[in-house]
């Protein structure tokens, strides 16, 4: 495994980066931003509301489930963190 690429992807899913819900998050992100492009928002606030949105869905996710499904608080602030980053990054790819 010298592939840099395969070693990045490791690395991304011990930390708990990547899980089965990343695409989610992502299909998440390109929704809410194609609805906020259709309500006639400006560029700035789709991106916004799809962070918003995101920030508030991790709100409730820690609420509901804690950090204990991700088996540690550094693994659950990992994926947390990459959760919005995907998702906000799709909505700021839609709106370029």
């Amino acid at each position: 495994m010298n592939n840099p690429i395969a070693k990045l992807v490791a690395w991304q899913q011990n930390t708990g980066q990547l899980d089965s819900w990343t695409s989610y998050h992502i299909a998440a992100g390109a929704f809410l931003c194609k609805i906020f492009q259709w309500l006639h928002w400006s560029d700035f606030w789709c991106v916004m509301g799809v962070f918003i949105i995101g920030v508030l869905w991790e709100i409730f996710e820690w609420v509901i489930e804690d950090w204990r499904p991700y088996g540690s608080k550094k693994k659950w602030a990992y994926n947390t963190a990459s959760d919005l980053i995907v998702e906000t990054a799709m909505a700021w790819w839609m709106v370029l």
